[in-house]
This record gives structure tokens, C-alpha cells and sequence, in this order.
């Protein structure tokens, strides 16, 4: 019988509750302890999903010898500094995304986690889920031929106060940190790092981006269009083209449930629908990669390898310069 994995939880939002209820859906997995800056959070935490130790302190969970790895579910203003405190302590870490605020960040968490054999994962549950890696297996197969244009989008109608975290600069606020990584994630996924980053963005008064376009080029000749905004609501899909036909993912792209795979360049041809469920919210599959590499021995990801990481940081921050969204610090 395998040994449970034994994680723990730093943050008590909405993102960490989700987390919590697919975590219970995994028998080799076992949620024992969990961490905030607020006792009484932590505590109600606990109680929630029958946790055993609640820790008032995220330096108390980092601490805690019971626990295999961390779960980073903090706003991603604060990956940072949670994650390296974690990885400081000697756990294991799954960060949400966006991975940091910048590229200088990222390389500064997986530079400790390569020097300390610790293993470190960005929480990009996209790459994990089913639909996904089935899109993958068919573009690789050559379903649809040499990949020619990707398009996504993900934009939420608000409208959002400007005291909501979504328009604080001081908490990495605007729709591409937050919504906009999705589409860039996904984008890099099927065409790699692109050779050039054009980027247009709609800006709030407190300088923050309210509605952002991308354009990734690449030598090969094929091209990304992306968007992402928080001023009104997009279909939230996703378009791969290639010169033999075409696979769609419905909304929400990132965590669809099925694919339609148009072949060849028939206008009308009715689309083959492929099934491919996920477990629970989608949280699950992410969790289970984690654990997979931690009893490997990994010490990253072969589905949300670092390099990957670095390279969608390295497309924000090509973006944000474009854009002129600067971060207090920076």
C-alpha cells in the first residue's frame, strides 16, 4: 500500500478551498495541516475539511515536519515570499499561478529549489488536465497538421471597485497577471517561447491593465492572437489551427471537459466531439502529478517543467514593458 502524501495548505481563500475539496477525492493523498496569518482563519479552515493542525503562521506550517508538500494559494503577489519560506524549510512546493510577479523572481525560487534537490511546481492545472494533455497526443499525432495559429481569451465582465484586488498595483492587480497568463500558458504549450511579443493594453487609473491584446510571433511562421481584460466577458475559448484542420476547446478552455476536432478545411463539416472528463473541479490532476514526482524523486515537473515556467514569465514581462504596468518594487 502506498504511503499517503501528507500536504499542506498556505492561504484560506476561495482558490485553497477548491484545492481542499479535490485533495479529498484522492485516496494517496492527506491534508494534514494548514497555514495563515490569521489563527481564527486557519482554525476555521481546518474545521471545514476535518484538518488536524492549523497553523496561525505561514513560517508554522513551513515548519511543520508532517508535511510532504505545500500548496501556495496565496494572491500572486505573495508566491514569493511563501514559496522560498517553504522551500527554505526543506518542503516540497505547489505554487499557484502566475508563478511571481516577474521573471526575476521565478528564476530566484527555482534557483533555491534546484540548490536544495527540493521539488517545485507552478500550479498551472491546465497542463494537467485531461482534455489538455488529449489535445496534445492529437496535435503530436498529426491530427491537424503543422500548427499554424493559436487563439484564447479570458475576460470577466466586472465591473471591479478599485479597491478589489484585480486594480491594486500592491497586489500584482490587472487581467494579465491574474486571466492572462491562461491564454499565454496555453499559447507556449503548443508553440514554445515565441521569438517576439507584441502587446496593447487599456490601462485603470491606479496603472494596472484593464484590457490587454497579445500578439506572439514565431520564426516557423505561426502566430498566437491572445487577450484578457476585466472589463467585460469573453467566450473564454480556445482555437488551435493547423494546415490539416482544427481542435476548439469550450469554455472554459483551460479546464474543458471535451474537445471538437474539425479535420481538413471543409467549411460546415461537423466536428468530431471527444469526451475526456476531469476529476472533481480539475484540481485534482495537478495534485496528482505533485505527488507522482515526489515519489520519482523529481525535483520538477515533466508537465509544468521550470523552463516552461520561466518562458511564459519571461512573455509577461515582455508584455508589461510594452505596456508600461510596473509593480511597486520594481
Amino acid at each position: 500500500m502506498t504511503e499517503p502524501i501528507r500536504w499542506g495548505i498556505l492561504a484560506t481563500g476561495s482558490i485553497a478551498d477548491s484545492f481542499a475539496h479535490d485533495l479529498q477525492l484522492l485516496p494517496d493523498a492527506e491534508l494534514v495541516a494548514v497555514g495563515s496569518r490569521s489563527e481564527s482563519s486557519a482554525r476555521a479552515f481546518a474545521d471545514r475539511f476535518g484538518i488536524p493542525r492549523a497553523h496561525g503562521s505561514w513560517a508554522g506550517l513551513a515548519a511543520d515536519r508532517g508535511v510532504d508538500i505545500v500548496y501556495v494559494a496565496t494572491p500572486h503577489h505573495a508566491h514569493y515570499e511563501a514559496a522560498r519560506l517553504c522551500l527554505e524549510a526543506g518542503r516540497a512546493v505547489l505554487c499557484e499561478k502566475p508563478f511571481t510577479l516577474n521573471g526575476a523572481d521565478a528564476r530566484a525560487l527555482i534557483d533555491l529549489a534546484a540548490e536544495r534537490g527540493t521539488f517545485l511546481m507552478e500550479a498551472m492545472w491546465m497542463y494537467c488536465i485531461p482534455a489538455v494533455r488529449r489535445m496534445l497526443e492529437l496535435v503530436a499525432g498529426g491530427a491537424i497538421g503543422e500548427v499554424r495559429t493559436v487563439q484564447a481569451d479570458f475576460g470577466l465582465p466586472g465591473p471591479f471597485e478599485p479597491s478589489h484586488r484585480l486594480r491594486d498595483p500592491a497586489l500584482g492587480g490587472g487581467a494579465l497577471l491574474d486571466l492572462g497568463v491562461y491564454p499565454v500558458s496555453f499559447a507556449q504549450l503548443l508553440l514554445g517561447a515565441p521569438d517576439r511579443v507584441e502587446a496593447w493594453s487599456a490601462l485603470t487609473p491606479e496603472g494596472v491593465d484593464a484590457n490587454t491584446g497579445l500578439l506572439l510571433g514565431y520564426a516557423s511562421g505561426a502566430v498566437a492572437t491572445l487577450s484578457c481584460g476585466i472589463v467585460s466577458g469573453t467566450p473564454v475559448r480556445a482555437v488551435v489551427s493547423g494546415d490539416l484542420g482544427r481542435i476548439e476547446l469550450p469554455a472554459p478552455f483551460f479546464c474543458a471537459e471535451e474537445l471538437h476536432l474539425y479535420r481538413g478545411s471543409e467549411d460546415g463539416a461537423a466536428p468530431e466531439v471527444l469526451s475526456v472528463p476531469r476529476t472533481g473541479l480539475g484540481y485534482a490532476h495537478e495534485a496528482q502529478e505533485a505527488m507522482r514526482c515526489l515519489r520519482a524523486g523529481l525535483t520538477e515537473s515533466p508537465l509544468v517543467p521550470w523552463r516552461s515556467t520561466l518562458e511564459v514569465m519571461a512573455t509577461l514581462d515582455a508584455a508589461r514593458a510594452r505596456t508600461g504596468v510596473r509593480y511597486p518594487g520594481e
